[in-house]
């Protein structure tokens, strides 16, 4: 079996098997390509099939003197899952990456914004600009519902269901959810689509996307990354932050007024609750209410 048979192979599991987007999938396989790039390098003839051990743990002490640990982690991690697939596949018996240690690192907690900081962060867009109203609209959606930036930006609005107060999201691995929606963000919403996305003639395939760019388009991710940079910049805001910013703060803020996590789970469209229990460690107080509240002895 050849390698970039194996690799197509492994992509079309990714793609049909799991759901996963074309970006994630890159991902995937970007790190077999690594391996690759080392075995034609020190000129190692191996197959999928017959790679071993010890051809492993050179490429990775090789990778281990340019990258940092949370990388070489997630290489291991992504080798890992490709040899777990020729298993699954009966290609191989073994996985030559299962004695491969990670490297130890600690698991960063996200930054996040105070109210006060997003109030800021929204009152310095000029709504004069023409894109001004659609950024505030942006920016509202991505807060008030804890959106990941792929999908705010393949949002459409067939997706809205503002009688019901949800919106019909499309998260990771094609996984749909619905999210509560609250009225002022509705509100901008609606007036977006009347007063400014009426004005924009949608070109083919993006006439059902909620944000357009001015040329009818759908935003990129990259555009929605500006416009915050832009905004923190503008306020002189020492952090670094971006679209996930937003979403970190919508499950902290949501925490620190004492919602449920399962709930925080559903909304943030977690597979996992140990994803989103990162957020109580950003609010110790959070367990401790719990045990005030809840614990008979109390």
């Amino acid at each position: 079996m050849k390698w970039q048979h194996a690799i197509k192979d492994y992509q079309l599991f990714l793609k049909i098997e799991r759901g996963l987007s074309k970006n994630s999938i890159d991902s995937y396989t970007r790190d077999i390509h690594k391996l690759l790039g080392y075995l034609e390098e020190n000129a190692i003839s191996t197959s999928p099939i017959k790679i071993d051990l010890e051809i492993i743990q050179g490429f990775i002490y090789e990778i281990a003197k340019t990258v940092k640990p949370t990388t070489q982690s997630r290489v291991i991690s992504g080798l890992r899952n490709f040899f777990e697939y020729l298993i699954f596949e009966d290609y191989r018996e073994n996985n030559p990456t299962e004695l491969i240690e990670t490297p130890k690192i600690g698991r960063k907690l996200p930054d996040t914004l105070s109210f006060s900081e997003i109030n800021e962060l929204i009152n310095a867009i000029d709504l004069s600009h023409p894109q001004g109203e659609r950024n505030r609209t942006i920016i509202e959606t991505i807060y008030s519902c804890g959106l990941r930036v792929s999908e705010l930006i393949h949002l459409k609005l067939s997706d809205l269901f503002f009688d019901e107060g949800f919106i019909r999201v499309l998260g990771k691995g094609n996984k749909e959810r619905f999210t509560p929606i609250n009225y002022n963000t509705q509100k901008y919403i609606s007036f977006y689509i009347k007063d400014i996305r009426s004005h924009i003639n949608p070109q083919k395939g993006f006439e059902d996307t909620l944000f357009l760019n001015r040329r009818g388009k759908s935003l990129t991710r990259q555009m929605i990354f500006m416009i915050i940079k832009e905004l923190a910049i503008k306020i002189n805001l020492n952090k670094k932050i971006g679209p996930h910013t937003l979403r970190h703060s919508f499950a902290t803020h949501l925490l620190e007024g004492g919602a449920d996590l399962r709930a925080i789970q559903q909304m943030l469209g977690h597979e996992s609750i140990t994803t989103t229990e990162i957020y109580v460690h950003l609010d110790k107080t959070y367990l401790k209410n719990v045990v005030e509240k809840y614990h008979p002895r109390n």
